[in-house]
């Protein structure tokens, strides 16, 4: 089967462009991509053949959402796909708009765009006071845009029931199947306990670092300095103002935690050796879609501690393969927890590690997602 693949940008090293790296290696496919910035992303890509088809962000606009969504909008919505291929498979939103000029699309849907559902609200609200007309307006139209093309497309496959459940709310489509990411479990271990709980992810407003930063100022109180624990928070962080100004806003309540240290961006081999030295995986999104970051804790035998929404909701078992907490004080008071009962921790460890042998293999990954690939390729 002939697979070629879209995806809105190649910057950053995430769970969605972990799973799209597997998948194009898995078909030797060919991926085309709006931006493509090497150095940022994860190295496998340099083996991948990629096509850049955007147009380059508008000079007119600072490099951020609104550059961007222009850019990558435009560029698959207007794109015909000249090589020959059997199923295009199109991951993180506005590459589906593919289907515009193209058929056979089987959509891998890590969300649909949260910028102008589920988070629209918490967008406009954060705008100053004449950004919001223009913003509301624009929204409207990509929604317009959005929802035409999706009615099209011939397959989709949410990446967790969370998102199964946004497919359906915003798209009044039924059909999506559910197919979580799976993970090299063999990659991660656990290395010993040096007295840290890590929480790695992109730097976001709805990635929430300052909620980690608060469960831990809490845990510092209540544990009354046992142990002299750390918080070690890393991960990308994109050359959007906006998020650059998040960025600045956590570097400056980390500076004014003691213990709270920052990494950035940091190579696989170093996240593995992050995660497998830890106390516990600390998560705390905003509804997150799906979520590797607590599936590579508990693959590296760690207990992980995660809000209790969106996907770690699925994907935890609370108490057994890890902790769900519904506040700042749930999670400091789990972070005590695990401190003083090290046994119970690292049977919970060890309970999630099996469970991600269990359930999310990429051999059980490839079989689903082949079917429903030749189902569109054969339609």
């Amino acid at each position: 089967m002939k697979l070629v693949m879209a995806q809105s940008n190649l910057t950053l090293m995430g769970g969605a462009e972990r799973v799209l790296l597997k998948i194009a290696q898995h078909y030797n496919a060919k991926i085309y991509t709006a931006e493509y910035d090497r150095r940022s992303t994860f190295e496998g890509f340099k083996d991948i053949e990629i096509e850049v088809i955007g147009k380059g962000l508008p000079r007119f606009l600072p490099y951020g959402r609104v550059a961007q969504g222009l850019d990558y909008g435009l560029s698959f919505y207007n794109f015909q796909v000249k090589d020959d291929y059997d199923v295009i498979n199109a991951h993180m939103s506005p590459s589906h708009w593919i289907r515009r000029k193209n058929g056979k699309v089987l959509w891998y849907c890590h969300t649909p765009p949260r910028d102008i559902y589920d988070l629209y609200k918490y967008r406009l609200s954060v705008k100053r006071p004449y950004q919001r007309p223009v913003y509301a307006l624009g929204a409207g139209g990509v929604r317009i845009i959005d929802q035409h093309i999706v009615k099209k497309i011939e397959g989709i496959v949410a990446n967790s029931e969370n998102t199964k459940g946004r497919i359906a709310r915003y798209y009044k489509r039924e059909d999506a199947i559910v197919l979580p990411g799976g993970i090299e479990y063999k990659d991660f271990s656990s290395d010993g306990d040096l007295r840290y709980f890590v929480y790695p992810s992109r730097f976001s407003p709805n990635k929430r670092q300052e909620y980690a930063i608060e469960a831990f100022k809490r845990f510092k109180r209540i544990s009354r300095g046992r142990g002299s624990y750390r918080l070690v928070l890393c991960g990308p962080v994109s050359r959007d103002r906006g998020l650059q100004e998040y960025y600045t806003k956590v570097k400056e309540l980390a500076a004014k935690t003691k213990g709270v240290v920052m990494l950035g961006n940091v190579s696989e081999k170093r996240l593995r050796h992050l995660m497998g030295n830890s106390t516990a995986v600390l998560y705390t999104p905003i509804d997150e879609d799906y979520g590797l970051v607590p599936l590579e804790g508990m693959a590296s035998c760690k207990p992980v501690i995660a809000v209790n929404e969106g996907g770690p909701a699925s994907t935890i078992s609370d108490g057994k393969t890890g902790f769900l907490v519904n506040s700042e004080d749930g999670m400091a008071k789990r972070m005590l927890y695990i401190i003083e009962h090290p046994k119970a921790a690292d049977e919970i460890g060890r309970s999630g590690r099996r469970e991600v042998e269990k359930k999310y293999s990429w051999g059980g990954f490839f079989r689903v997602f082949d079917r429903e690939a030749r189902k569109i390729a054969k339609a």
